[in-house]
């Protein structure tokens, strides 16, 4: 366990902004957890858990101890002739992860290649993409709550939702996630029909496709949207997309007939934020230091010298533009640290 004091963070979150705690402990071993919170409490300041900081918006220095997962590893924890259950430590990075199992042959996770962040961030968020979401590929987690020591959950108990579990809710700040276990497939069966998908397949000339060929496109397609964090500060998407039920979405495309909408839970249909935050005229703006990309309405950059407030500022323009026009209220993915 390594211990900081007066900590910059600037390297710690994808957008790139100066922030500091008033300690930084990196944890590279579930053993190590229990006596960092002792520390931690000791101390009497809020606590953070931090994992590649790749979903955050600091708005001001963290006047508490941040607590770093680090926790490496990837191990095969049984396996059959159809499937095979993979152990990874929460500090793995989690497209790493991606290249190890597509490298195996194993399949589930191709769809939700070079998502930044590490392993044990991704339960917290359900990370999606391309028409998976982890929960599609997920077995359990083990961890450590403050209160109860170390526990294991399955897919159940994590209470998964559209961007959500029951660690970003009822256990927020009191649960931390040291490893994820994986169902992944010997012979999967491959997710060609959403986004561009299957058209950059198609470039490929090819009369089968693989799991690496779908890591490939995926790969290639996010690259021409999305702007790297270590060229330009960004979190990625933003914001939510706004799930509706069907009959709001009826209404709206009444008025807005070029609105795109996709399949969601029973009775909703999922629209997308960047084609609302584009229709009010944000897509490639420039404000300050900060904006929205230019390939990419829903992606907030830090063009250099941005400040967390700066960023804040933009996001709540964005939001108040959108529901001015639409009526909609757009919710942050990314987690707001002030």
């Amino acid at each position: 366990m390594q211990v900081h004091k007066n900590f910059d963070l600037r390297h710690h979150n994808s957008f790139g902004l100066a922030a500091k705690c008033a300690y930084f402990v990196r944890i590279d071993d579930a053993t190590e957890i229990p006596q960092a919170l002792d520390m931690a409490t000791h101390l009497g300041k809020p606590m953070l858990v931090l994992g590649g900081g790749s979903n955050m918006l600091f708005t001001r220095d963290f006047e508490g101890t941040v607590l770093q997962m680090a926790i490496p590893g990837i191990e095969i924890e049984s396996e059959t002739a159809a499937e095979v259950i993979v152990n990874v430590g929460a500090g793995v990075n989690w497209h790493e992860l991606v290249l190890w199992a597509v490298a195996r042959g194993y399949g589930g996770l191709e769809n939700l290649s070079l998502i930044p962040g590490t392993v044990g961030a991704a339960p917290i968020q359900n990370i999606g993409a391309y028409g998976v979401e982890l929960k599609d590929v997920f077995y359990k987690l083990r961890g450590y709550h403050f209160d109860k020591g170390f526990m294991e959950f399955d897919s159940k108990a994590c209470g998964f939702g559209y961007r959500q579990s029951i660690f970003k809710g009822e256990l927020k700040g009191k649960f931390m996630v040291s490893a994820v276990y994986f169902r992944l497939q010997k012979n999967p069966a491959l997710k060609t029909t959403y986004g561009a998908i299957q058209e950059e397949l198609e470039k490929l000339d090819k009369t089968a496709y693989t799991i690496g060929d779908i890591s490939t496109v995926v790969c290639r397609i996010r690259q021409s949207k999305l702007p790297d964090p270590s060229t330009i500060g960004n979190a990625g998407s933003f914001f939510k997309n706004p799930e509706l039920e069907e009959n709001v979405f009826a209404r709206l495309k009444i008025s807005y007939p070029d609105m795109p909408g996709y399949p969601a839970k029973p009775g909703y249909t999922k629209i997308s934020a960047a084609w609302l935050i584009e229709q009010c005229g944000w897509k490639g703006k420039v404000v300050g230091h900060t904006g929205t990309y230019a390939r990419h309405a829903l992606v907030l950059v830090n063009h250099g010298g941005a400040s967390g407030p700066e960023i804040w500022a933009l996001a709540k323009d964005i939001i108040g533009s959108v529901f001015d026009k639409f009526g909609l209220q757009l919710e942050p993915e990314v987690n707001i640290i002030g």
